[in-house]
């Protein structure tokens, strides 16, 4: 075994530095400095090359984590990055907002045995960055184009993965979305404290110059059916994600100045883009000066507190029904959070909104943590009587998302979905019940991770590859016949 690695006995974890906190929560720039590349190599060696990678297991990509350390701590940074990519359509992304807390770092064997885990997510980050920088990263040459086209509706990480695969196998991919801008939540969900939109719009310009055409401002059942598209290409992905806010049903919902968080995200991060938004720009979805609530333990909610906070809010508070150890969000971004000035209500539930045509109090009830339920995490109950208010000048609703209705959307109204509203599709060829049409992403699955979403679209393309490649022999055969 090579000696440039197993110093974790002897060498302490180290996270990059983060900005001080009273310079980054006034501005939008990412919180974490960049590792130098000694402390990479450093880092990087106290890899203790276990025999069962379990940060390898517990990645949905299934990424050569061990590997690709290794390469890193002996300075072989060009063979990191080129092992990285190999299995990862976007590593810049996924080293920046994946939460390894709860899957590749979480489950570090130096970490189970209490020596702090290797800090995977910053490494993949830093050899990714250091490869752009180095002009490592180039567009992909396609050896032979292929005369058979895939539409893709929805330009977010599923869909630009799944496009990504199928140009290097010589196919023409045109990506149609919605937006004026491809990248999804990538862009306007997530803010740039912690994904500057320069590394989606690098990527999103690498697949451009690759072949890959993309349609913005398209809305499929506006602009064109499903139909109308399937008779333009010969396949079809669906991988539009899920954004239907999910509602809160109390007294008071009505109430102005209560919004869902996209809304709320799609506004500060369009004005950064340069954009003008009326609703930022004439105060309504500013949060300066507010007494800020947000209702929601999930990682899009730490996103809404955060950004409240860059805007200059007077105060942000965080309402969760559970405590800190069942939220499902990254304990990491709630420390992010805490240390920035949000103030977390664990155990809280928002029983109605109080106000004069808009939103002056939320009145909260207190609740007690019963037996575990389906998701395993335990099961909140109202404790009686113990009402209370709070100050709101500006609420937040982070509740999660649901589909929309695409069959109705896409006038497509054979378009099978499940109980849920996500499309159904054969598990193993992740076709849905028309032929040619393919789903994959938060669509099927409902909302969930990017790094989940990369690795449905990279699915999706070996299946669409297989399915164009069986009608490729069927058309000739019925030719020779």
């Amino acid at each position: 075994m090579s000696k440039k690695l197993l110093k974790f006995v002897d060498l302490k974890q180290e996270t990059p530095v983060k900005r001080e906190i009273d310079k980054r929560s006034k501005d939008f720039n990412e919180i974490y400095d960049d590792f130098i590349n000694t402390k990479a190599k450093d880092q990087s060696s106290r890899c203790s090359q276990c025999g069962v990678p379990f940060c390898q297991i517990h990645c949905p990509l299934s990424n050569n984590i061990p590997d690709w350390l290794k390469l890193t701590a002996e300075g072989r940074l060009q063979e990191a990055y080129e092992l990285s990519q190999s299995t990862n359509n976007m590593p810049e992304v996924c080293g920046r907002i994946c939460p390894q807390d709860r899957l590749c770092e979480g489950n570090c064997v130096i970490e189970q045995s209490g020596h702090g885990t290797v800090t995977i997510g910053s490494i993949e980050k830093y050899i990714t960055d250091n490869a752009w920088e180095k002009g490592w990263v180039k567009p992909f040459k396609v050896k032979k184009e292929l005369k058979q086209s895939i539409g893709i509706i929805g330009a977010g990480p599923a869909g630009m993965a799944c496009a990504e695969e199928l140009r290097k196998s010589g196919y023409q991919v045109t990506i149609y979305d919605r937006y004026d801008r491809p990248g999804g939540l990538l862009i306007y969900g997530i803010p740039n404290f912690k994904l500057e939109k320069f590394v989606v719009e690098r990527r999103t310009k690498l697949l451009k110059e690759s072949g890959i055409k993309f349609v913005q401002n398209f809305e499929v059942g506006k602009n064109k059916t499903l139909y109308e598209l399937k008779n333009i290409h010969d396949s079809i992905l669906i991988s539009t994600g899920v954004y239907k806010a999910r509602e809160i049903d109390i007294p008071g919902h009505n109430l102005k100045n209560i919004f869902p968080a996209m809304q709320f995200l799609t506004a500060s991060n369009k004005k950064g883009l340069g954009d003008k938004v009326k609703l930022f720009d004439d105060g309504t979805l500013n949060a300066e000066g507010k007494n800020v609530v947000v209702i929601g333990g999930g990682d899009t909610a730490m996103d809404c507190v955060r950004t409240a906070i860059r805007q200059n809010a007077k105060s942000v508070k965080c309402l969760y029904r559970r405590d800190r150890e069942n939220m499902p969000g990254s304990s990491r971004e709630v420390g992010n959070a805490e240390e920035e000035g949000v103030e977390f209500i664990w155990q809280t539930s928002p029983k109605s909104f109080l106000g004069n045509g808009r939103v002056n109090e939320v009145e909260v009830d207190k609740m007690i943590l019963g037996e575990p339920d389906s998701s395993g995490r335990k099961k909140p109950i109202i404790q009686p009587g113990s009402e209370f208010k709070i100050p709101a000048d500006l609420v937040i609703k982070s509740l999660g998302f649901d589909p929309e209705n695409l069959p109705k959307l896409f006038n497509a109204e054979e378009l099978a979905i499940s109980k849920w509203g996500t499309l159904k599709i054969d598990l193993k060829t992740m076709q849905t019940n028309l032929d040619g049409v393919f789903a994959a992403g938060d669509i099927v699955r409902g909302a969930s991770l990017v790094v989940w979403a990369i690795r449905d679209g990279r699915d999706a393309a070996e299946q669409i590859k297989k399915y164009l490649q069986n009608k490729l022999k069927k058309e000739k055969s019925e030719e020779a016949a």
